[in-house]
């Protein structure tokens, strides 16, 4: 299955908060998107295993990428290791991407940035012809990503580019909201955590408003990225 875009998060939830607004974008523009969470979030204070299962499969739908899928990966425990390495060249050389999208290359979850390098060396495994990988039976053909962007997560990190997301800003926060064990519930009995304040909540408004305004549109989401950007020309920059 060819892809568009292969958005990767060390957690189920992390590719909503920290890119969903640019996946919707992307979708709405006839992109297609898969989502690939690398772990089932098992460590998390609230919820289970099979909530998160569960509202991971609510928030894709609401999203409509064209799958999501879960390696399995043990969370809290992200090793850049070779067996983990090779399972995500065989998901990148199945949906064979055009861009990746992976977590933040730094931030207050020890996951997240440990996942970002994991995933960035998998891309450039998954080019080498010499390292041979079968799927259902089949030797998978080579593919590298052209790019790899890094979402920005908890920290503020200095984004090398913003995508505008001013008409996709609601169906963000309805897919972050389909996750309703791990964020705001004013009635829910189960401990309090970072993420689950009404402040978090607002944040995901406030921050993308703000770099909005620093880069003259209403609401957009940051992005760093591995290699220099070249434009072809000037088209779709906002003056």
């Amino acid at each position: 299955m060819k892809t568009d875009i292969l958005a990767f998060g060390a957690h189920p939830d992390d590719v909503e908060l920290g890119c969903g607004g640019t996946i919707a974008k992307l979708i709405s523009e006839g992109k297609t998107c898969v989502i690939v969470d690398l772990t089932k979030g098992e460590l998390g204070t609230r919820g289970t295993e099979q909530t998160r299962k569960e509202e991971a499969a609510e928030a894709a739908k609401i999203l409509g990428v064209a799958a999501r899928e879960n390696l399995g990966l043990k969370d809290g425990f992200l090793v850049n290791s070779e067996e983990y390495q090779m399972e995500i060249v065989k998901i990148i050389r199945k949906y064979r991407p055009e861009i990746v999208l992976a977590n933040a290359i730094d931030d207050r979850h020890p996951d997240h940035a440990k996942a970002a390098k994991l995933v960035s060396d998998a891309c450039f495994l998954a080019g080498l012809r010499k390292i041979e990988t079968v799927l259902e039976g089949e030797i998978q053909e080579v593919w590298r990503p052209k790019q790899v962007f890094h979402y920005i997560q908890w920290k503020n990190i200095q984004p090398e580019f913003v995508i505008d997301i001013s008409e996709h800003l609601d169906k963000k926060l309805e897919a972050c909201m389909a996750f309703k064990t791990q964020f705001y519930d004013p009635t829910s009995k189960e401990p309090e955590t970072p993420i689950t304040s009404k402040d978090f909540y607002e944040s995901l408004t406030y921050r993308a408003q703000d770099l909005g305004r620093l880069s003259g549109v209403a609401y957009a989401e940051g992005f760093t990225s591995e290699k220099l950007i070249a434009l072809k020309n000037f088209d779709g920059i906002v003056w």
